[in-house]
């Protein structure tokens, strides 16, 4: 009996040393090959964006910045046609936690305007990449698409003068176009959107597109803005065939963490070969885009 008990002493002896030689480590203890802290490491993930939810984009434009972009809505005699117009008309979207719009279009004696907002809430599937980055990409990627400089960088010197603003039209803009321009919107009232002729004025006030030293009638260079959002650009196009000759398009684009907010403003004059005042049209996009962005803000 004392061999037999000595015997299975000796064999379980054996077996915890072959255990403690081949088998893993024991719970909460670190393998040997193991990088240090690699058990409880885990991948860090990125920060989400602020924004969960978008804003209610037909809602998100008061009455009275649409009677100054668009003057046409006030004016239409249908009650029913009017608050319908007022109201604007919904962007077909199939998930409206990501993307919005909503659209605005009025006729009055002067020009044919429209406007349209646009919200995008950008979010990353990458676990390394965040929201904020990832829609910092989108923007740069919109910026760099319409030919916008990147901010602090000169505008290329080879810029289409017929899709945007040439780079020395800018200068000539300021000093020699503003005045006109003011007689014209003085001449024009309430009436279309700065357009350069509205016939209510003299050849001489508002019936040239442009000025000896900017003969094109082109405003203000697109460009980066500073002070909009976290990063913002806007851009300036002037239709070049067609019917569209005279219709210009403004669009603002900012940034405000992971939501893209896009303003498109439009003007094609009544009035065949006349354009809409570029930086008026700038001054008006931008003026929205300030009131949506600190909207976002909260």
């Amino acid at each position: 009996m004392q061999r037999k008990a000595y015997t299975l002493g000796i064999a379980a002896l054996v077996t915890a040393v072959l255990a403690g030689c081949s088998g893993g480590p024991s719970e909460g203890e670190q393998a040997d090959d193991s990088k240090p802290g690699a058990a409880d490491a885990t991948v860090a993930e990125a920060e989400p964006g602020r924004y969960r939810t978008l804003p209610e984009p037909c809602g998100a434009v008061g009455e009275e910045r649409l009677d100054q972009l668009l003057p046409g809505l006030r004016r239409i005699a249908d009650d029913k046609k009017r608050e319908a117009a007022y109201e604007g008309t919904a962007s077909l979207t199939y998930d409206l936690d990501r993307q919005v719009g909503c659209r605005w279009q009025a006729e009055s004696k002067s020009a044919t305007s429209s406007l349209s907002v646009d919200f995008e809430r950008v979010v990353s599937y990458e676990p390394e990449v965040g929201d904020d980055d990832k829609a910092a990409e989108l923007f740069t990627a919109q910026r760099e698409k319409a030919g916008v400089p990147a901010p602090g960088a000169e505008p290329s010197a080879d810029a289409d003068p017929s899709s945007s603003a040439s780079p020395s039209s800018s200068s000539s803009s300021s000093s020699s176009r503003k005045p006109a321009d003011k007689s014209a919107g003085e001449a024009t009232g309430d009436e279309g959107t700065g357009a350069a002729a509205s016939g209510s004025g003299t050849s001489d006030e508002a019936g040239d597109t442009g000025s000896p030293e900017d003969p094109a009638g082109f405003g203000p260079s697109p460009r980066s803005l500073d002070e909009l959002g976290d990063e913002a650009f806007v851009d300036d196009t002037l239709g070049t065939t067609g019917t569209s000759a005279s219709e210009r398009t403004v669009t603002v684009v900012f940034r405000t963490s992971n939501v893209l907010v896009t303003v498109e403003y439009t003007s094609r004059p009544t009035r065949a070969g006349e354009s809409a005042d570029s930086e008026e049209m700038q001054d008006r996009a931008q003026e929205l885009a300030a009131e949506l962005a600190e909207e976002l803000a909260g």
